[in-house]
């Protein structure tokens, strides 16, 4: 009889392959899963179209290619006023997926606890317990998803290594202050932690600015930072991400990331690099395409029984589930696919601590305007 790793029980499925099997059975339409269903620029699938011609067909340099690498460090200088060596300091992965798992396993093992604040990214809750260490909890409080600092001092014991935090946060759409990041670097330098940042949407903002933590003083040289290349042009299937750190961290990481996936497809990362040459001119047309896609679900769904919170960034739109009608979040997301056809994600698997995600739903506006406003308007009957 097969014998399966005891650590496999300490969490469960993914609520996104459960929610895509119920959308697909009943033919809803997807405002669940965070894709854009819109077409990525032709420029990026062009110059990955000439790499293929020109027979850049095989295995790439493990730590990415070069030129990719180059141009993610200087626009993360430009951007985010943080500053990354593409030799040494940037490694490219297979999505950002493989970033958070290589960073975890290569930095967390048993007795060693992690904090998250919830609701999470269900990955890093999962990583966390594959490498056996023990995730902590703080909570982002509902409607603003601020969290309470001294709850988060708290939390620090003497076997507390590393602190995750998303910002731009999914599922919520908040932007971290630069006060917030402020306190949890303070945090971290005070106890000798190391921050791994998921800054996965840090170019979609909108009213907020994003701010990357390892950009605040002393901050770089305990700071991990992973994106994704995928979500910056809406091409999430081709899975390519990277991880911004300092030398030494990198080396660590690289270890894990060789053993892991070894190498990223090459034509992708070529035809990335043509998007972050243009990433001037696409940015601004991208982020008013979002933002009016946020504005109309909220003018939407304003006056439904689902009652939307403020987003800031990234493409979700967490909503607030009328009281009496549904027992949960769970309850209504499954009714809904089936009875009106639209899927959602219920966030209460995204928590452990509080129970605050039972009475809400996650909505992703980054879909066609004709899927968006067919599936909010199923959303008000």
């Amino acid at each position: 009889m097969t014998k399966f790793a005891k650590r496999i029980n300490s969490f469960s499925n993914s609520i996104f392959g459960e929610m895509s099997e119920l959308t697909r059975e009943y033919n809803a339409i997807n405002l669940g899963q965070g894709f854009p269903n819109m077409p990525g620029p032709n420029f990026v699938k062009e110059a990955a179209r000439e790499a293929i011609a020109n027979d850049f067909n095989q295995y790439a340099p493990p730590d990415g290619v070069f030129s990719l690498r180059k141009l993610i460090a200087a626009n993360n200088q430009k951007y985010f006023n943080t500053k990354y060596s593409p030799n040494y300091e940037i490694t490219i992965t297979a999505g950002a997926t493989e970033a958070i798992f290589s960073t975890i396993h290569a930095f967390i093992e048993s007795g060693d606890e992690v904090i998250l604040f919830e609701p999470f990214y269900d990955a890093h809750d999962a990583d966390v317990l594959l490498a056996g260490g023990t995730p902590r909890y703080v909570t982002l409080h509902k409607p603003d998803f601020t969290f309470d600092a001294d709850e988060l001092r708290k939390t620090v014991n003497k076997k507390t290594k590393m602190i995750i935090i998303n910002t731009p946060h999914n599922p919520t759409g908040k932007v971290f202050s630069e006060e917030e990041l402020t306190i949890i670097a303070n945090i971290a330098k005070e106890y000798d932690l190391i921050v791994m940042a998921d800054e996965v949407y840090e170019y979609i903002t909108y009213e907020k600015k994003h701010i990357s933590i390892a950009s605040l003083p002393e901050m770089k040289e305990r700071t991990i930072t992973i994106s994704s290349c995928g979500k910056t042009f809406g091409m999430t299937g081709w899975k390519v991400g990277y991880v911004c750190t300092n030398g030494e961290f990198t080396r660590a990481i690289r270890k894990v990331h060789q053993w892991t996936i070894f190498s990223i497809n090459t034509p992708g990362q070529h035809g990335f690099a043509e998007g972050f040459r243009q990433l001037d001119t696409y940015l601004p047309k991208k982020i008013e395409i979002y933002k009016n896609k946020r504005d109309l679900a909220i003018e939407i769904l304003k006056d439904s029984p689902f009652k939307p919170m403020n987003c800031y960034g990234a493409f979700y739109l967490m909503v607030d589930l009328p009281k009496g009608v549904y027992a949960n979040d769970v309850d209504a997301a499954q009714k809904l696919i089936r009875n009106q056809r639209v899927a959602t994600i219920p966030p209460s698997s995204f928590y452990k601590k509080s129970d605050e995600g039972k009475s809400m739903l996650r909505i992703c506006f980054a879909k066609d305007d004709d899927s968006l406003k067919d599936g909010l308007m199923r959303l008000q009957k």
